[in-house]
This record gives structure tokens, sequence and C-alpha cells, in this order.
């Protein structure tokens, strides 16, 4: 095969990059050679100028000269505000080739997710969830990689990409193990915003292997290609005062090179005090006075160039300028002549005849950072309505109306809240954040500023509740919010807060804001969240008269309405913590649903309730027994988070509800598994908020029952699940599992002091259901031999709780820890009691632990037999290894 070679000016600017060029080479080969090799992630980082881009067009000569796809994006420093921006040209290949019908197929479930932030698809009316957005642009171009290998994917200047494709990028990064791509991406080490540098410093990490770091030619290296451009007669201090004049920067010294040759200037010693003027002019302020030279006419179509900054276009560009179409002509002709524009490569994307890119992007910054200030926002603003008038939105539009110098424009206020919703129905409330934040220095009208606050606070919900927190309590505090929109304000500020572990603060806010109210349907939603956030609250101390008032309100509610399902849910909480009866617990439950389903607007996407509601009537029939109830609407919340592409705090939550599920059933293998799966979606959301405790605690209790106490040490110190304990409630409780914990790696000790606390707690909240909080039956067979009177008390105790609540699992559970505190034939009686109750119950793994109980009690190789048969099933290896050693000792 013949190798076809790469342009002299290409070659002059991979000088001195032989050893780079090797590993690219090796790279696409490797790629070529198997179809099942694990992908390659290669990153360039040098300064400006130093040839990051002539090494992405080698690799795609290379890659293409050995029949590989390849596609390519560039990032812009004026673009870093246009979401998805790199992400949408990097697939424009593929996509264009796509019927839209052929691409809904292709992408499956991803293409209403993803379909909206690469333009191929109308977005939905709900606010797409970021994450699950980066989750199905990854999941799309991992499909699309598989469609077109050998693929070579190429990003250049990646410290200009928007936020969104980085984000993107560091996620796909990590998955490339199973993937026979190869992934080549180019940045400078600086420029960049901290959350890019984060984004970029993954990719580092997960390319596995040193990054190629550029630097500067030598002095041989500079004489060299001065050699190789000027001729041979070239002498030698006239070659090291161009390696001086241009520090070995490669770009500089191409560019220097070509305006030696085309002034005509002799490359010896003689001449060489003019290579620094000639330098000057090719960049910097002298670009500035060579752009003027070519007159106004030209300067200002290099302005309007550099304010589009992307799809530079002849029409477009005397569009702006009110120029006509000749002048125009005539402009962008001087600019190409003089190396200032250029029209782009075919090769490397899908562009339209007449198109124009800069050179560099060192001219592109510094043509616009000619512009007087005053005129480059005016141009801007004038853009923008070029871009909206072109057809493509106000969201295209956005970047330029953020430059526009504030002037109480209110048209411009309401463009760029239009623009805001439109980020956020793609996915990219950063870019919604900053077209809000701009409104508001706009200002807005005064009955409209609070509005915008509102907004603003909605649109950073889910990324930033500190930020939500400070916009909404400045629009509460402002005319112009009234209503429906008032009171969904109060509750998504204290849902902000209690995201920020500010629970007692979203307490008080919502208290002050009902008392406000008139009795009336949004007093009574007030009423519901207020009782909400009091009923999970975790402190010591509790409203007098709470439960009692809660009881009346729900007294007459028949669940004819969102506001009085609210209410009644509540209340079958409250009686579940307090440990009343459970068929009570379950009789106001079902009076929330409509014919068994969650009636409409009180689903888990709502925006009126919020998850927390939802999860409180899942986890009342969880724990009353009632688990087919139970894991129908954990599993309807999975389904519902997946399809909608929320894959952020909420399907962490569903996925560790259905570990709980799991947990509940004595299924304890697959509960691990959904409670392992959840861990890193509730690690990307925070460590320390209620998520996390929530699955962190629930993987440590099932890895006790599994009897993996080693692994539940390791997850306890590795995540954290030690005091402080969160505000909010958690289920089991954590205390409890934590003494647990200790018990079991015998810190005995300290197991019981954790009890004790998790007692002191339980008994200030007046919680007494010892199904979820089971510190009192861990602690009375802990003080079986040091204060077996106390701990006979505490038997006693459970057991007449257990009564009271009624559940199988509570009674047969309550009897398991009583006859662990007898001997002999009362014993027996105790623990084959447990084992009858705790058979009708649907949790397997109490069961057995019941049956390997009574079968050691009773001597019993039989009933051994089926409590290690059911310690299998249930993945419970501790039990198992347990009823084998009581067998193996029976048989002797």
């Amino acid at each position: 095969m013949t190798e076809v070679r790469p342009t002299a000016e290409a070659s002059a600017s991979l000088w001195e990059r032989d050893e780079e060029v090797a590993a690219l080479v090796k790279a696409v080969d490797t790629l070529c050679a198997d179809r099942s090799s694990s992908g390659t992630l290669l990153v360039v980082r040098g300064e400006a100028g130093l040839g990051k881009t002539a090494l992405l067009a080698e690799t795609r000569r290379i890659a293409e000269q050995r029949g590989c796809v390849v596609w390519s994006a560039r990032g812009g420093e004026t673009l870093r505000s246009v979401p998805f921006n790199v992400v949408r040209q990097l697939l424009q290949p593929a996509l264009v080739s796509m019927l839209p019908e052929e691409a809904r197929e292709y992408l499956g479930d991803w293409y209403d997710i993803a379909g909206p932030a690469l333009g191929i698809a109308e977005p939905g009316e709900r606010h797409a969830d970021p994450q699950g957005v980066c989750d199905g642009l990854v999941a799309a171009v991992r499909r699309l990689a598989r469609r077109e290998w050998p693929l070579v994917l190429l990003i250049d200047d990646a410290h200009w990409a928007d936020q969104e494709t980085l984000r993107w990028l560091a996620a796909f990064a990590e998955r490339l193990d199973d993937l026979s791509v190869l992934v080549v991406v180019a940045r400078r080490p600086g420029d960049v915003t901290p959350a890019g540098a984060r984004h970029l410093d993954a990719v580092a990490a997960a390319a596995g292997r040193p990054v190629a770091t550029l630097s500067a030619l030598t002095p041989d290296g500079t004489a060299g290609l001065t050699r190789a451009t000027l001729g041979e007669h070239a002498d030698a201090p006239f070659c090291r005062e161009v390696w001086a004049v241009t520090a070995g920067n490669p770009y500089d010294t191409v560019e220097l090179l070509a305006k030696v040759r085309d002034s005509g200037l002799e490359p010896v010693e003689a001449r060489a005090g003019e290579l620094r003027a000639l330098n000057r002019s090719a960049r910097g302020g002298g670009l500035v006075d060579r752009l003027e030279e070519l007159g106004i006419d030209a300067t200002r179509f290099a302005w309007a160039a550099a304010i589009l900054g992307t799809g530079i276009t002849v029409d477009l560009v005397a569009r702006l300028l009110t120029m006509s179409r000749d002048d125009a002509l005539r402009c962008a002709a001087l600019l190409r002549t003089a190396r200032i524009l250029t029209s782009p490569d075919p090769a490397t994307g899908q562009v339209a005849d007449g198109d124009l890119e800069f050179v560099h992007p060192l001219i592109a910054t510094a043509v616009y950072n000619s512009i007087p200030d005053a005129l480059r926002r005016a141009m801007h603003g004038i853009a923008a309505q070029v871009v909206t008038d072109s057809g493509r939105g106000v969201a295209a539009a956005s970047r330029h109306l953020l430059e526009v110098h504030p002037d109480d424009d209110e048209e411009l206020v309401e463009q760029l809240r239009e623009a805001a919703r439109e980020h956020l129905a793609v996915g990219a409330p950063e870019a919604a954040r900053r077209c809000l934040e701009r409104a508001l220095e706009e200002p807005p009208r005064p009955d409209v500023h609070a509005r915008v606050l509102y907004e603003l606070g909605c649109a950073t919900l889910l990324t930033e509740p500190v930020r939500t927190i400070g916009h909404l309590r400045t629009a509460l505090g402002m005319s112009g919010l009234d209503g429906e929109d008032r009171v969904d304000a109060v509750v998504r500020l204290s849902q902000a807060l209690v995201h920020n572990d500010q629970l007692e603060e979203a307490v008080r806010t919502v208290e002050a804001e009902a008392a406000r109210l008139e009795p009336g349907p949004a007093r009574m939603r007030l009423e519901a969240v207020h009782i909400m956030w009091e009923g999970i609250h975790a402190g010591e101390s509790i409203a007098p008269g709470r439960s009692e008032r809660l009881a009346d309100l729900a007294r007459s509610c028949t669940g004819r309405d969102n506001s009085e399902r609210a209410l009644l849910i509540l209340r079958g909480f409250d009686a579940l913590m307090h440990g009343e009866n459970a068929e009570e617990v379950v009789e106001l439950c079902d009076r929330v649903l409509v014919n068994g389903r969650l009636a409409p607007g009180f689903g888990w996407t709502g925006s009126e309730w919020g998850i927390e509601l939802l999860l409180m009537l899942a986890n009342a029939y969880a724990f009353t027994d009632r688990l087919d109830r139970a894991e129908s609407l954990y599993n309807e919340a999975v389904r519902v988070y997946e399809g909608a592409g929320w894959h952020g705090g909420h399907l962490a939550l569903a996925h560790a509800y259905v570990g709980v599920g799991h947990r509940r059933r004595g299924r304890l293998r697959e509960a691990e598994t959904s409670l392992r799966e959840a861990l890193p979606l509730a690690e990307r959301v925070g460590r320390g908020l209620p998520l996390y405790w929530t699955v962190t605690c629930n993987l440590v209790d099932t890895l006790l029952a599994r009897g993996h106490v080693d692994e539940a040490w390791e997850v306890a110190e590795r995540y954290g699940f030690a005091p402080p304990y969160p505000s909010t409630i958690v289920l089991p409780d954590p205390r409890a599992v934590r003494g647990r914990l200790l018990l079991a790696v015998g810190r005995t000790k300290d197991g019981i002091n954790e009890l004790e606390a998790a007692e002191k707690a339980a008994d200030a909240r007046g919680h007494h259901n010892p199904v979820l909080v089971p510190w009192a039956t861990d602690l009375a067979r802990a003080l079986a031999t040091e204060d077996p009177d106390r701990a006979a008390r505490l038997a006693v105790d459970v057991r007449r709780q257990a009564e009271r609540f009624g559940t199988d699992t509570a009674i047969g559970e309550a009897l398991r820890c009583a006859a662990a505190l007898e001997t002999g034939q009362r014993a027996v009686r105790l623990a084959g009691q447990a084992v009858a109750y705790l058979e009708a119950s649907p949790c397997q793994y109490e069961h057995a632990a019941a049956r390997v109980e009574y079968g050691i009690a009773s001597r019993s190789i039989s009933e051994l037999g089926r409590g290690l048969a059911l310690a299998r099933s249930c993945g419970a290896d501790g039990l198992v290894k347990r009823a084998r050693g009581a067998l193996e000792e029976l048989r002797r």
C-alpha cells in the first residue's frame, strides 16, 4: 500500500514530533487490527501554537489512509456557553446520514433523552435531567461507534469545549474498555474553568497512560525547519535568531518563515535583525495593525467573523454588517490572502460552500479582543437578531445575548427567559442559569424580577441547592410572585433546604408561609409539606401534639384530591414510625391509591410533591409486610426515572429502595447488587446527604445479613458510615445498624454505646417500631451475659411493641430475641413460635435465621437442613456456615 504523505505545510507543523506521531500510528494500527480490542484514549497537551491541531490532522490522515471512519470536533473560545456544541459537531457526520426514523430505531430508548441535546429530536415538556442526558449521549456514541468500526474521534481545543460536552467526554472516557474506538483529545494546560478542569483531569486519568505534553522546537529543529522552508543557504545565525524570536513555537515559526519567504528577505545574519518586526506583525498588536492596513471594510468583516465564531459565511457576515455581497466577497478574499481567514478543509466535516474559519485560534482571539468593547457588545446584539431571524431559535442566539450591554430591555429579558427554558428542556441547566443571571443584570421590570429569580431557582434545584436557596428566598421577599407560583416556590425552597441538610430551616419556612394563607388547597398543600419535613426529621425534638394534629387532619380525608392523599400518606408513615397497628397503616395507604395505582398528578416525576412522599407510601407497605405493593412502587419509580432520563439522585434513591425491597424479601444477593448500583449515583449527588446515607446504611445492613462482616466494615470505613448522622430519618435506623456492625467486628462496648444512643434518639421521637428501629433486639443479645436482667426487660418491651404493631415479621423477630436469652425447653418453645410467625412472613432471611436457631436449640437435623436450604436461597453465607457447623456437630 502506498503511504499518502502529509502536505508540506503539515510536515512543517509536525517538525520534531516523530515520537508523538509514532504513538498515534500505533494506536490506529491497534484499532484496525482487532474489532474486539479495548478502546484507546490519547491526550495531547500543549500551549497555543505547539502543534496540537497538526497532530490531530495527521491522525486523521493516517486513520483515513487505513480505512477508518473519522469524526472530529473543536472547541471555540467564544462558544463555551453553547451547550452540547462540541459533541454535536462530533456526531454530525453520523446524524446527517440518518433519517429521523433510522436515528430513533438505532438509539432506541435513548432517542428521546439524548436526541434533543443532539438537535435531532424535539424536547419534551419536562426539564431534562442533566445526568440522564449525559448517560444517553454516552450510550448513543457507543452504539454509533459499534456501527462505524474502525472509528476515530478527534477533539481539538478541548479546553474551550462546553461543560455539557466535557461532562459527556469524562463519562465516555471511563467506558472504553469494551469499545473498540480511538479517541484523541488535544488541549492547552490552562485557559479552562474549574469545572472544565475537573472533567479534563478525569479524561486524562481514564487514559491510563501519560499525557503527551508538547514542547517547543529545539534550536537545531528550528534550523532544520528554516532551511527546509527557505533553502539550505539559510545561515546558522539567521536560524538561531528565528528560534530566539519565536521561542521555538512551531506555529509562530511557520508563520514567520512564510513572511520571510513572501517578503524576499535573504536568510543571512545581516538580515536577521528584521525578523522581530516581521514576527510582531503576525500576532497580537502587529496582527491588528496588519488587519487595519487591509481597510475598514476588511477589518469590520474580520470583526464580524470573530463575533460569529462558527458557521461563518459571506452571506451571514454581510447581513450582520449590512454590507453588499460583492463587498463581502472582496473582504473575504483579502483576508484569505493575508492568512487571517481560510476555507475549512472539507475532510474535517460537512460544511456549506463558502464557509470560512480563522487560520488559527490565536488569530481569532487577537481579532476578537481588538474590537472596541461597546462595539463588540452591539455587534453581539445584531448577531443575536441575525441568528434568530435565520430560524435557529433563541437558544442558539443566547450566547450573543449574554454579551449585550445591560440596558433595561424588556424584550431581551423575555428572550433570555425563553432561551433558559429551551436549555432546560435539553438538559443544560448551566446554560439556563447563565441566561437567567444575565436577565437579572438587565434588569427585569419590578413585576417580573421575582419570577426570573423563581425560574433561576428552579433551574439550579437539581444541581446547586445552595444557589437555589438564595434565589428563591430573594424571590419570595419581592412582589410579583403570587398564588400557586408562590406556594410552589416555597415548596421548592424547602426541598432545596432539605437536600442541603437544612431540614429544620425547611420546616420553619413552610410553617411560616402556611400561617399567612387562608384555609384552602394551597394552605393544605403547605401543611402537608410541613408535616412531611417534620416527619422525616431525625432530631431529638418533635413539635408537641404533631401526631395528634396529623391524625385529626387525616381522619376526615377520603383521598378525593392529592392534598388529602398527601395527608393520608403522612398519617400512615407517622403511624408506622410510632409502631401503631399495621392494619391501620395499610388502610390509610390504600385510601391513597386509585384502583391500586398512583393517582393522576401524583407520579414519580411530578413537581408538586416530590419523591419523598411517594417513598413514604412505598416504605409504609414494605415495613408492614405488604411487599408486593412496595416492590411494585419501587420498580415503577426505576422505570419512570430511567424512561424520563432522570439519572441523578431520584434514580439512585429508587435503586436503593429496590434494594430495600430485595432485602426485606430475603433476596440478599439481589439487594446487594441494587445497592451497589445506587452507590456511585449517590456519590455523584454528594456524600453526607440523606440519599447517600440511605444507600450506605442499607448496603451495610445487607452485607451483615449475608455474613460478609469484613466487607460491611470496609464499606462503612470507605463511605463514612459513622457519626455524625444526617438530620433526616433513614430506614432502617443507621445508629442501630452501626451498633450491630460494631458488635459483629468484636467492638462490643462501642456497639452497646451506639445501640444505647439509638435507644435515646428513638425514645425522644416516639419511634417504637422494632422493625424500623431494631436497636433493642441487638442490645438485648449483647447484654445477655453482662446484664441479663436488663436484657430480659428489653426482650419483653420488644415483644410488647411487636404485638402492638402486629406483623408476623415483627412478632417473629421479637420471639427470636426472647429465645436467644433462654435455655432448655423454654428456648426451644420460643424458637418454634418464632418459626411459626416468620414462616408466614414474606421476609425469608429472618425465616431462615429462625429455622437455623430452632434447629440448634432443638438439636433437630431436619430443621437445620430446612434452615440451611433457606439460607442458601437467600444468599446468607454466614447463616449457611453456621447451619453447616451445627449439622456437622449433630452428626458426629
